[in-house]
């Protein structure tokens, strides 16, 4: 098994935005920090209608980085230590509906970052960009619960902020009515020194490198799958009134967590209304179709990670790397690329370069949090033993051959 694997300044909101405004149409969008304030932009979870670029009609991404590092003196809110790299891309889909957020003012003795995979346009993602930030910051109190030991009062705030930040947005699209059908998931990290919060909806996903050792932090909200997590998302789908279709939610969406989304919330009504109009189902099924709650929810899962020594970086990303890339792969290329140049931002866009290598068919957002324990350049780097991979696939080899043959026996 192989094991192989800045500083920004706080920037006025008024000129991220506008730098933003200028790249969004770029296929890569990356920023390097160390104590940053900075903001930047699915398949599984694509609705039906949605089509991604095929092989024949898309483009090689092209990759144009941006990287911002002026030195500046650390705020008292900023986690010293703490090095950020992360990247963007657009990969083969038509348009990019991720975005990123890493910002260090607010919550003292915490870093924020989040991934938002959005999907049926970029509305929803717009405007959690910055909203979802300002509730928790809020219902945690500028920061003054996470450093308490009280995790229960932590996962009510966080569960009551994704909340209401969901009631502003379905209020929010309800009047804007162009994408009324947007939505989009969250994954949010609050890094101390010692300790890590994540907020979690959808099927992003964070991985936490512990010496090597790869540790899966989060489970993604999916209406299909026999793990534990997506058998009760299905129990609770059907619950409410819904059916599923080829691992779909009423043969639309792939994704049973995610903010925005009315069509599942406010307007179910509608949409068994407009399934009928499009041929969809008949009028004598939606009559059976009794609705007793919301079919997608945007109530959060809460956990509390604590450190250790032995904590080496932090990976947060979008679907679109984990569903080419598992996470033993993804943190073992990591750890390789810091072993070699000890640089999180490289290390982030080769990740992101890596996914889409791999023929990734969705947007790829990557967060890369180095927390500043591991000292890469003394490190030596984990040799891959190629006298045990020979081995091993000999021994692969072994028994699928006796599997061949006893199956041979058994038939004759």
């Amino acid at each position: 098994m192989r094991f192989a694997t800045v500083v920004a300044a706080e920037l006025h909101h008024e000129f991220v935005e506008k730098a933003k405004s200028r790249t969004r149409k770029l296929w890569v969008q990356s920023h390097v920090t160390k104590d940053k304030n900075t903001t930047a932009r699915p398949h599984p979870h694509r609705t039906t209608s949605e089509t991604p670029l095929t092989e024949s009609n898309s483009t090689q991404p092209k990759s144009q980085c941006s990287a911002i590092a002026i030195d500046a003196p650390s705020s008292l809110t900023d986690v010293a230590g703490i090095r950020w790299g992360s990247a963007s891309l657009q990969g083969a889909r038509e348009e990019m509906e991720d975005d990123i957020i890493i910002r260090s003012d607010g919550l003292e003795g915490f870093s924020f970052a989040a991934v938002f995979d959005g999907h049926a346009g970029f509305s929803s993602v717009k405007f959690l960009r910055d909203e979802l930030y300002k509730e928790c910051v809020a219902a945690l109190q500028g920061g003054l619960l996470l450093n308490g030991k009280d995790f229960n009062a932590i996962r009510k705030a966080l569960e009551e902020a994704f909340e209401r930040v969901d009631a502003k947005l379905l209020d929010w699209l309800e009047k804007d009515g162009e994408q009324d059908e947007s939505g989009s998931t969250a994954t949010a990290m609050f890094i101390g020194n010692e300790k890590l919060v994540i907020s979690h909806i959808g099927d992003s996903s964070v991985v936490l490198s512990r010496s090597g050792k790869m540790e899966v932090l989060t489970d993604a909200h999916r209406p299909y799958g026999s793990n534990k997590i997506s058998l009760q998302e299905i129990r609770r789908i059907r619950e409410a009134g819904g059916w599923i279709v080829n691992g779909r939610i009423c043969g639309d969406i792939a994704v049973s967590r995610a903010f925005g989304d009315m069509r599942f919330k406010t307007k179910k009504n509608e949409m068994l209304e407009k399934g009928v109009k499009e041929g969809r189902w008949s009028e004598k099924f939606i009559s059976r179709v009794q609705f007793n709650g919301d079919l997608v929810i945007a109530s959060p899962e809460v956990y509390q990670i604590a450190f250790g020594s032995d904590a080496e970086f932090v990976i947060l990303a979008s679907d679109g790397l984990w569903d080419y890339m598992n996470s033993l792969d993804a943190a073992a290329f990591v750890r390789n690329q810091l072993q070699k140049h000890g640089d999180v931002q490289l290390a982030c866009e080769e990740l992101a370069r890596k996914a889409i290598d791999r023929r990734t068919q969705d947007n790829v957002s990557i967060i890369i949090a180095d927390l500043g324990r591991t000292d890469w350049q003394n490190l030596p780097l984990q040799q891959q033993n190629v006298v045990l991979e020979l081995g091993q696939a000999f021994a692969t080899i072994g028994i699928v051959t006796l599997g061949i043959w006893m199956s041979s026996l058994l038939s004759l």
